[in-house]
């Protein structure tokens, strides 16, 4: 393991740029932050509130989930996110120039309901995006997540799956055919058959939400973001043992990668031949990178 950069303010949605250099955003720093690949950083823009995943879109703008914003509380000399915090505006999904810095929000609710905690995104092979949104959660109640499909250009966007229970990490297999969500409170990793963009096929009951379940753990661990690897498995970032959980699409767990943070959030993949992992330990405030035993999926920009 390599260390990219460190002393960032919680750092997640990492995305490897065209260059080799990569992006992340600062969750409780409120910015997206450029990493040279001499470690090197500076900020790319302010959206402000809790920039979270962002993916890479088909303008080469970056799309970020905000979800808003957290309370933050120190634990253990980390500093972690916690509730709905006093100056919380809502959620939304942002275009970022990265360019020039310009922040654009495109969306900031579907229908009738606001975006409550927009957390991670993936882009399909036909310009549009899935995203999770997470919700917020106060002292006493907590909102319940969905699942989201949406164009690029602002012009639409549909809830697909709800309710769900916290969906964190969002990602596609390698043939565009089945979608992956990640769970964060049931730590449960579901699939769905994609019918076509923005459709999903469902699983008959007792199925809770339409989904096929490919991995629980038998361990107390929670789980943030993935990736799907070239050959279909999925990673999922792991909280509180801290790793990387590699779950097979068929189902079951293939292997589990230790890291020193509790609070391993996030992984992506890049390289010449996509077998560089670079991860997100955001309790310690780290990038890191470290040679992968099998090549990464290329993504959908």
């Amino acid at each position: 393991m390599r260390t990219i950069a460190e002393n960032l303010q919680f750092p997640e949605g990492p995305v490897v740029l065209p260059d080799g250099s990569l992006v992340v955003v600062e969750i409780r720093r409120g910015t997206v932050t450029h990493v040279a690949k001499d470690g090197r950083t500076s900020v790319v823009a302010e959206p402000g509130g809790g920039p979270n995943g962002a993916a890479l879109g088909p303008d080469g703008a970056l799309y970020v989930c905000n979800n808003g914003g957290f309370r933050w509380r120190e634990y253990r000399g980390m500093v972690l996110p916690g509730s709905e915090p006093d100056d919380y505006a809502g959620g939304r999904i942002e275009r970022v120039n990265l360019e020039t810095g310009r922040v654009e929000v495109l969306y900031d609710r579907c229908g009738e309901h606001r975006l409550r905690g927009p957390n991670d995104i993936v882009f399909d092979a036909h310009g549009g995006f899935w995203f999770t949104d997470l919700g917020k959660h106060r002292a006493r109640d907590a909102d319940n997540g969905g699942i989201y499909y949406a164009k690029a250009d602002g012009s639409s966007i549909t809830e697909v799956v709800y309710p769900l229970i916290r969906p964190n990490g969002i990602g596609l297999s390698p043939d565009g055919n089945t979608l992956y969500a990640a769970e964060t409170l049931t730590s449960r990793v579901w699939a769905w058959k994609v019918t076509a963009p923005g459709e999903l096929a469902r699983e008959p009951f007792p199925s809770p939400n339409g989904g096929r379940l490919i991995h629980s753990p038998e361990r107390y661990r929670l789980f943030d973001s993935l990736a799907v690897e070239a050959g279909g498995n999925v990673c999922v970032a792991t909280l509180f043992e801290g790793g990387i959980s590699v779950c097979a699409p068929e189902g079951g767990l293939v292997e589990f990668v230790p890291f020193d943070d509790p609070f391993t959030t996030n992984i992506c993949f890049g390289g010449e031949d996509m077998r560089t992992a670079y991860i997100t330990l955001s309790g310690t405030g780290r990038l890191v990178e470290l040679d992968w035993p099998r090549a990464g999926l290329i993504l959908n920009a």
